[in-house]
């Protein structure tokens, strides 16, 4: 049994009302960990994919293209000290390697990555999306990431810690730090999306 879950329904458009195992967290790391975890709770899933838009920080990806993240983080858990951002896990507190952490990520090790044509990414998750030029170039400096969410980790985090198999797949709806939204292309981001998670649920199916 498969699983799809998304911050809003805003996202995945084409799959509310049809035959899928849908879950509607919220959006942002509380709501998705408390909700994912409830409803695994509940219910044996064989497999869990986490569909939404993200920012990006690389400009090689295009605007509307869809990827894979790999791995994930919470990128602003740490401590900051005049404009000096330190991760928890370069801090000394907290073990970089602790379960289900490796090297302070939260890594994907599903084969179906490799299967998948889209590019896979690293990835951070925010609590707070900003134009701060300061925030992106501390989340750069700290993580070298290629997109931005605010519910990646948390739906890595559970998945891991839980030991179900899971793919999250996002489509580039912005540029990081840029708040004009007249420069997004929200609508574009989530058409191809639904696309893909339409191939990916097919593939499952298999």
């Amino acid at each position: 049994m498969i699983l799809i879950i998304a911050a809003t329904t805003f996202e995945i458009p084409s799959f509310i009302n049809e035959q899928h195992d849908v879950l509607i967290t919220g959006v942002g790391a509380p709501a998705t960990l408390y909700h994912l975890q409830k409803r695994l709770q509940q219910i044996d899933y064989d497999f869990v994919v986490q569909a939404g838009i993200a920012g990006s920080f690389d400009n090689r990806l295009s605007l509307g293209e869809v990827v894979t993240v790999e791995q994930d983080t919470f990128g602003d858990l740490g401590m900051e000290e005049k404009n000096n951002f330190t991760p928890i896990f370069k801090s000394g507190f907290v073990d970089a390697n602790e379960f289900p952490f490796e090297n302070g990520w939260l890594k994907n090790t599903n084969g179906l990555l490799k299967q998948s044509s889209l590019k896979n990414v690293s990835a951070v998750t925010v609590n707070k999306v900003s134009d701060s030029p300061l925030q992106t170039q501390q989340l750069i400096q700290a993580f070298n990431p290629q997109i931005e969410s605010m519910e990646g980790a948390a739906f890595h985090y559970v998945c891991l810690q839980e030991k179900i198999p899971f793919i999250q797949i996002r489509s580039i709806s912005n540029y990081v730090g840029e708040r004009d939204k007249t420069k997004w292309k929200i609508k574009d981001a989530i058409t191809n999306l639904n696309n893909e998670l339409g191939k990916l649920v097919k593939l499952l199916h298999v």
